[in-house]
């Protein structure tokens, strides 16, 4: 159901209660705008989250939004709208707040949940954040195992970008276990794989990235 409709639902239900007294349909009105409330404050959270990397200042509002949007689709039975609320709840933890404690156990809880639910984007974007704290904690192997599964998932939903974001892990993880070339290549690919996409964030990353490996 579209947001207009969700509106539309909501008040044609009132306008049956008022005027006819019929209160029958006031609680799938609720429901959908209890389902409106946590889309919408889903994606206020994240553009938020963009604002942060803008001005490196945390709004309190984006955890707010986030941890809402999670309670109302839990309320909604929808796992699916929460498995993704929990991985941006972790990323305020992670990014935001620089804390990847206290991020591991709400980008494994969206994990699950995201698998559960079959939302591979998701689990694409749970894998690799589950990967860059094995990576800062020293878990390596583990690390490059959960950016792989990421950029396979991805390939498959044809997110270029984000498989080239992966890849930039990946490089400086080959890098660190003494392989060079290796690392140059994987480079290579997300150079050109960002250019395709237009990411040109990621682009710089990437060069950052060589900078850092073939000075």
């Amino acid at each position: 159901m579209t947001a207009d409709q969700r509106l539309d639902q909501a008040r044609s239900a009132y306008e049956k209660g008022t005027f006819g007294g019929d209160v029958g349909d006031l609680d799938a009105a609720e429901r959908g705008l209890d389902a409106l409330e946590a889309d919408t404050a889903l994606a206020r959270g994240r553009l938020l989250n963009v604002r942060f990397f803008a001005d490196r200042v945390e709004d309190p509002r984006e955890l707010e939004l986030f941890e809402r949007a999670a309670s109302l689709y839990a309320g909604l039975g929808d796992q699916r709208g929460e498995g993704e609320a929990l991985f941006w709840i972790g990323i305020v933890h992670q990014v935001v707040r620089d804390d990847r404690a206290a991020a591991l156990p709400w980008f494994e809880r969206s994990l699950a949940l995201a698998t559960a639910t079959g939302d591979t984007l998701t689990q694409s974007y749970a894998l690799r954040h589950l990967g860059v704290v094995a990576h800062a904690d020293g878990r390596l192997e583990q690390a490059r195992e959960f950016l792989e599964q990421s950029s396979a998932l991805r390939r498959e939903l044809g997110f270029l970008s984000g498989v080239a974001a992966n890849q930039v892990g990946l490089a400086y993880l080959a890098f660190g276990d003494g392989r060079r070339d290796d690392a140059l290549s994987i480079l290579d690919e997300a150079a050109a794989l960002a250019r395709d996409s237009g990411a040109d964030a990621i682009a710089r990353q990437v060069a950052e990235a060589r900078a850092v490996i073939a000075p």
